[in-house]
């Protein structure tokens, strides 16, 4: 079976030579040439367009950035296609545009699964991602044993459209874990305290957490290299926001969380690590 990939970012490309290695016949695809070429040299095939990979492959992967991006991309790849060619997106849209794109490909004879990630870049480099997978149960059984070289966990959480939801539920809790890492270590540094012994000792406790753990360091060392930036995680709270008013229901803490990255913005950090949110806190 010939794979497709496209978008070969902090999270696509680790996961694009996952497959490689693996074995798959890849094509990839990358909006900037040069990010292709690591994976050349792995083996993959480059296409030159987005047309070339939808004639090609059975089974293609995206992970770009936002919903316009991926129905742009799918809908190209989607009039080069077979009848019977499955996508699969592993970026992180809205739960209503993965129910369209999937309604839209399902009456062009082609497959839809909504397939979003968590696990960040570390994740996607060691091959423990996990996988929200929104999708038909015979869609899904077809594509697990393909995603198992980057993979930790795979789940289906539901029908189209539910992966993105899951994903949804993922970043209202990072954003709460953020903002408690930042919040606590900005107390203690403004107060006095040693941050450094500070994290670690509450890192070992009830206070510890994935963001402790990981983005603790960041803090300490004031290394706000993504990681993940501030402008994709504003996509991602702003998708959890609007959502969340369609379901009738407020979310006051990735609300909160959502301003305050606002201030990131307006200095020019958009590029920064999330953690970066410590320096708006600290100065407040």
């Amino acid at each position: 079976m010939r794979v497709g990939f496209v978008g070969l970012g902090v999270m696509g490309g680790p996961m694009a030579g996952h497959l490689v290695a693996a074995g798959q016949d890849v094509v990839v695809w990358n909006r900037t040439p040069q990010k292709s070429k690591p994976l050349q040299t792995m083996g993959a095939t480059v296409a030159t367009t987005l047309a070339e990979v939808g004639e090609s492959c059975e089974v293609i992967f995206t992970c770009v950035c936002g919903s316009q991006d991926v129905k742009e991309c799918v809908s190209e790849m989607a009039r080069a296609a077979k009848p019977g060619t499955l996508f699969v997106d592993h970026s992180t849209i809205e739960p209503t545009a993965a129910r369209e794109i999937y309604s839209r490909l399902k009456g062009q004879g082609l497959s839809f699964i909504d397939a979003p990630i968590t696990g960040g870049s570390v994740g996607a480099q060691k091959g423990q991602l996990t996988i929200f997978a929104g999708a038909e149960q015979e869609d899904y059984d077809r594509v697990v044993p393909i995603m198992a070289p980057y993979t930790r966990r795979i789940e289906r959480v539901g029908g189209p459209g539910q992966g993105q939801t899951m994903k949804l539920a993922n970043q209202i809790a990072v954003a709460g874990a953020l903002l408690a890492l930042c919040e606590s270590l900005a107390f203690a540094e403004r107060a006095g305290l040693d941050i450094s012994l500070t994290r670690d000792m509450l890192s070992g406790g009830a206070a510890g957490s994935w963001a402790f753990d990981n983005y603790g360091p960041k803090i300490l060392t004031k290394d706000w290299s993504p990681g993940f930036s501030v402008r994709n995680q504003q996509k991602d709270l702003l998708y959890c926001l609007e959502t969340a008013k369609s379901i009738g229901m407020e979310l006051p803490g990735t609300d909160l969380v959502h301003q305050l990255l606002a201030k990131l913005q307006e200095q020019g950090r958009n590029e920064e690590a999330t953690a970066a949110l410590f320096d708006i806190l600290v100065q407040s």
